[in-house]
């Protein structure tokens, strides 16, 4: 797949919530997840595939619900892409969540992603 190809694909299925499906379909093995800051639940730096998925499963636990989310449409350089995201979520302690990142991400050699980056 092309990095405009892989871009598309992440932005359709973010949008229909498949963060798992994107994960397994576009990711490489030993691809990288960099938050803008660590904290008490999640490091700066999650490291593979395996441990990229953990994190996404451990803040669906955390959510309670989502109100609303929006993710535009990618622009794409060569060998990396961008797009934002918009969520609105209730969190299970009952902490209101309205936030939007910049989320960034890198293709390998191979046609999948190696790298993502998240910016507040």
């Amino acid at each position: 797949m092309t990095t405009n190809q892989i871009a598309n694909r992440l932005v359709e299925l973010c949008r229909q919530g498949q963060f798992e499906t994107a994960q397994k379909e576009l990711f490489a093995k030993d691809a990288m997840s960099i938050e803008p800051q660590s904290s008490p639940d999640f490091e700066k730096e999650t490291k593979g595939l395996d441990a990229i998925m953990e994190k996404s499963k451990k803040w669906s636990n955390m959510v309670e619900s989502v109100n609303k989310m929006e993710v535009s449409e990618p622009v794409v350089a060569s060998n990396s892409f961008a797009c934002t995201m918009h969520m609105d979520v209730t969190m299970k302690n009952k902490e209101h969540w309205d936030m939007t990142e910049l989320c960034t991400y890198t293709v390998n050699k191979d046609g999948k992603i190696s790298s993502e980056q998240f910016f507040m």
